[in-house]
């Protein structure tokens, strides 16, 4: 794309637990007209305490050296790199096991959450914040050798015993890390329930982040958090709660608005991270996806 984005990815599901199923997802969302996948390596068992299982690494990268579209890879959910500090090394070493397999698979950006903390004394949270900056800082050389960027995804809080970044924190963060290798990930709806939980301003906090935001998750929701009991995710959907995953347009997250105040960096790839049971909508939304991702500012 002539605006400074690279393009348009899919999030590819892997179910077998030998990723038998990891080159179809691949060649359909080819088929479907993306020229990236995120491969999720949450699901691919290949790095087994803290170390790749090289053979195993290499059976995948096979499967996505012989199909054409590029690669980014999410990383290992569990990754907090906020953990107490008698955890956190360990944390550390499984990302930088995730930079391997990134660089070994050709993927250009690695996604990681945004850390978490337990303990909500300030104190406490600030030290957290501390280990994460010092961690990021540790791994970036690391990273811009591999050819991989680790983009911090911005998450929501799931219970009200845990501690995230707004994604304004998140770019305070990432601008005092200030290195080209270490970037967010603006999942736009986590920034929304996110935003909401906190009562704070999204298109604000949109504002600060995007400059950061080399990779985006694109999927709908309407910024509402699940804080009530519904019965299935049919009724979710009904309610409006939580992160959905819907298609483009069937929530009420402000995309022209974000695209009309909000800058983005160079080298920017938008991921739709579309919920599976709305795959009969994935023609629009990548119709939808390429022509918000069109409409993006570039520094």
């Amino acid at each position: 794309m002539s605006n400074g984005i690279l393009g348009v990815g899919l999030s590819v599901p892997v179910a077998h637990p030998n990723y038998a199923d990891l080159g179809a997802g691949i060649d359909n969302a080819v088929a479907a007209g993306v020229p990236f996948v995120e491969l999720p390596l949450q699901s691919l068992d290949v790095i087994v305490g803290a170390r790749l299982l090289r053979h195993r690494v290499a059976e995948v990268a096979k499967i996505v050296a012989d199909r054409p579209a590029r690669t980014t890879l999410h990383g290992h959910l569990g990754i907090n790199l906020m953990e107490e500090p008698h955890l956190v090394g360990l944390h550390l070493d499984v990302l930088k096991a995730n930079i391997e397999v990134a660089h070994a698979i050709g993927s250009i950006h690695l996604v990681i959450h945004s850390g978490f903390t337990r303990p909500l004394q300030h104190a406490a949270i600030e030290r957290a914040y501390d280990r994460q900056r010092e961690a990021l800082a540790s791994i970036a050389g690391m990273a811009q050798e591999a050819g991989v960027v680790v983009c911090v995804e911005c998450i929501f809080t799931y219970d009200k015993a845990r501690h995230h970044p707004l994604p304004s924190r998140l770019a305070t963060e990432l601008g005092l890390v200030n290195h080209p290798a270490i970037q967010a990930t603006f999942d736009f709806s986590h920034g929304y329930i996110n935003s909401t939980l906190h009562g704070a301003d999204f298109l604000a906090e949109a504002q600060a982040l995007a400059p950061f935001s080399k990779h985006l998750h694109l999927h709908d929701s309407f910024g509402r958090p699940k804080d009530f009991w519904t019965y299935t995710l049919t009724e979710d959907l009904a309610f409006g709660a939580g992160d959905l995953h819907l298609p483009l347009g069937w929530g009420d997250i402000p995309w022209a608005r974000i695209a009309e105040t909000c800058s983005f960096p160079q080298g920017v790839v938008g991921d739709i991270e579309l919920q599976q049971r709305f795959w009969s909508e994935l023609p629009q939304t990548i119709r939808e996806a390429g022509a918000f991702t069109a409409s993006l500012r570039t520094e």
